[in-house]
């Protein structure tokens, strides 16, 4: 029986586990490019972690400095308190880039068992297959694949290890939706078996249907950390387009809150807010003159570019 001491214990030896992921003040240039201005990111055990961000944002150079495939220019990053450059703390790491290379020629069994054989307890290859909707795959050349079948192979072999942190960039790439929910359901099953995992994706559904905490980053900075459902509210921005007067436009924008600064589209000017509701309730009390009045949802880029914009 465990007493009531040995349970505070126990419960005080979870909270002092340390940190899955540590990334402090990190920049990391690619000639004149800035791709990690600053970034700093902690990752607790068992956390299924989104990075969310349009292409370019520095999502992919995050990962890649996590599994040790790029050193940062300043700054320190950790995985599992070690360097990831060095493979002892690489040990129980799982990774999926945006590009996997598969031999053509060799079985899909035969793929997943030469990875298995690096691992002191793989997982079964048949329950590996099975979890990714790949178990008719077993004796197909990976040659012979589709793009979608290789990159849930691809994400499988990520998995063979059991690692205890999984980076996955871009997971779903190439795949129709059916085989984008079968994919989020074996992650989701591998997450709730113990596992740390960090997605990255510029497609808001998939990291709704996957993450608990989202971190959005754009032009090399981290814009946001929060739970899924307070991200969601921020970037649940919509749209609304006028033909106005630049001046009138200015006003408007400055009288009420969570309105972007206004942006010429074409003959109209274009405003991101938080409440379109209220923005054109405003824009009919004001008096001013306008027409070709339109609201509709904004683009996740556009949230991203008000979210860079509030963040500075």
């Amino acid at each position: 029986m465990t007493t009531p001491s040995a349970a505070v214990g126990t419960a005080q030896d979870a909270e002092r586990q340390p940190a899955v992921v540590e990334v402090r003040e990190v920049t990391r240039t690619f000639g004149p490019v800035t791709a990690l201005d600053g970034v700093s990111l902690s990752v607790e055990p068992g956390q299924l972690v989104g990075l969310l961000g349009p292409n370019g944002a520095g999502k992919t150079t995050l990962l890649s400095l996590l599994s040790g495939l790029r050193r940062p220019d300043s700054g320190t990053v950790r995985i599992f308190g070690g360097d990831p450059r060095d493979p002892a703390a690489r040990a129980s790491l799982g990774t999926t880039p945006q590009e996997t290379g598969l031999p053509d020629v060799l079985r899909v069994g035969e793929v997943v068992e030469l990875v298995a054989r690096h691992y002191p307890d793989p997982m079964p290859t048949g329950e590996l297959l099975e979890r990714f909707a790949l178990g008719d795959m077993l004796r197909r050349q990976t040659g012979s694949l589709s793009g979608g079948q290789k990159r849930r192979l691809a994400v499988a072999l990520a998995l063979v290890g059991r690692p205890r942190l999984v980076l996955l960039d871009e997971p779903t790439t190439g795949l129709d939706v059916e085989a984008r929910h079968e994919l989020w359901s074996a992650l989701r099953t591998f997450h709730s078996e113990g596992a740390t995992v960090v997605v990255t994706s510029h497609y808001l559904e998939e990291i709704e249907a996957l993450a608990e905490r989202v971190v959005v980053v754009g032009q090399g900075r981290i814009l946001a950390d929060d739970s899924l459902s307070r991200i969601l509210a921020t970037v649940a921005r919509r749209k609304v387009l006028v033909s106005l007067d630049e001046a009138a436009a200015t006003e408007l924008s400055v009288a009420l809150p969570a309105v972007s600064a206004p942006a010429r589209e074409g003959d109209r000017f274009s405003f991101l807010a938080a409440d379109a509701d209220a923005l054109v309730r405003q824009l009919v009390r004001s008096g001013l003159p306008f027409s070709d009045l339109e609201v509709r949802g904004a683009s996740l880029e556009e949230a991203f570019i008000t979210l860079t914009q509030e963040s500075r």
